[in-house]
């Protein structure tokens, strides 16, 4: 697929970060975008913006959805065929994910399978309820976002990670998996997986949001629970400065991050022109991707994490 131009396209996790980058830069170039998201409101922005670059003639559709919920992300096709009046999409980019249950020894369970769900079950459910709508089309792309996490199942020594870790993994063999699939089954249909370092992205803002039912709150208890566990000690700190502290943890994941939203999706559909189905995103990516493949027995110790963070000069 060299070009976007009068194709197709769904993306979930529209909202924000690289599923809004996504949205605007193929419309820029005149592709029609068919997005969803569980924030309506961030979808609404993200139309807003897309339609102030579109050519004329270009549509856009929103629809609220949990990718995680299969009766939900089932029902969004037919959205699709009234709202761009069409039979078929060219490109499908399961992008939504969310992080959160990092520990399956004493963590809360809804909240690890809700991860789980999010970031596996949404790829598994984009796949099969827009399967035949790609099947009408004459070519198409499914590009499905796994993570560094994905081949390197940590956050360093410090931090379980194991919901968002087995998620990102089962991404990864299910699309390189779809590739033999594909090529017996419907051969003008491609797969990409893409494995994007830190992104400067909302996604911990927005999973808070998720796992929690709320726009605003913060568990505050939860908070001083887990960073206790991590050796931090907030007994000091007033509930309103747990509040900042994790709202400001929150911002420099994505100030900081060396990789924007908007680089990372030209990275992705760059990787789609040109055939690729393995897309690496961002230089810590490939850096990690080196080091895993050159040293996988000592991928999770503690010195291994260091060189990690020396060699991608994270912030952290």
């Amino acid at each position: 697929m060299k070009e976007f131009a009068g194709k197709t396209a769904v993306i979930t996790g529209g909202g924000t970060g690289m599923g809004r980058e996504l949205a605007i830069q193929l419309v820029t170039e005149g592709c029609n975008v068919a997005m969803c998201d569980v924030i309506a409101e961030n979808m609404a922005e993200t139309k807003a913006r897309c339609m102030k670059e579109a050519p004329q003639g270009t549509r856009v559709s929103t629809f609220v959805a949990d990718v995680s919920v299969a009766d939900q992300v089932d029902s969004w096709p037919a959205a699709v065929k009234r709202d761009l009046d069409t039979d078929h999409i060219h490109l499908l980019i399961n992008n939504a994910g969310i992080g959160g249950g990092g520990s399956v020894v004493n963590g809360d369970r809804a909240q690890w399978e809700k991860t789980f769900n999010v970031c596996w079950g949404g790829v598994y459910n984009g796949v099969r309820a827009f399967l035949p709508l790609l099947m009408n089309a004459n070519e198409g792309h499914i590009v499905n976002v796994s993570s560094v996490n994905g081949f390197w199942a940590s956050i360093g020594p410090g931090r379980p990670h194991t919901a968002y870790c087995a998620a990102k993994f089962a991404v990864k063999g299910f699309t390189e998996a779809l590739i033999t699939d594909l090529a017996l089954n419907a051969p003008h249909i491609k797969c990409s997986v893409v494995m994007p370092g830190h992104i400067g992205t909302d996604i911990v803002t927005n999973s808070r949001k998720i796992l929690s039912g709320s726009q605003t709150s913060v568990d505050v208890p939860a908070v001083r629970r887990a960073l206790a566990a991590q050796g931090a000690d907030l007994s000091a700190m007033s509930d309103d400065q747990v509040r900042g502290y994790v709202e400001a943890q929150a911002n420099a994941f994505r100030d900081n991050a060396p990789t924007t939203a908007a680089q990372a999706a030209t990275i992705i559909l760059d990787g789609v022109r040109a055939g690729k189905w393995r897309i690496l995103v961002g230089q810590d990516a490939e850096f990690m991707d080196t080091l895993v493949r050159e040293r996988p027995e000592d991928a999770y110790t503690p010195d291994f994490y260091q060189t990690i963070v020396k060699g991608t000069n994270w912030k952290i």
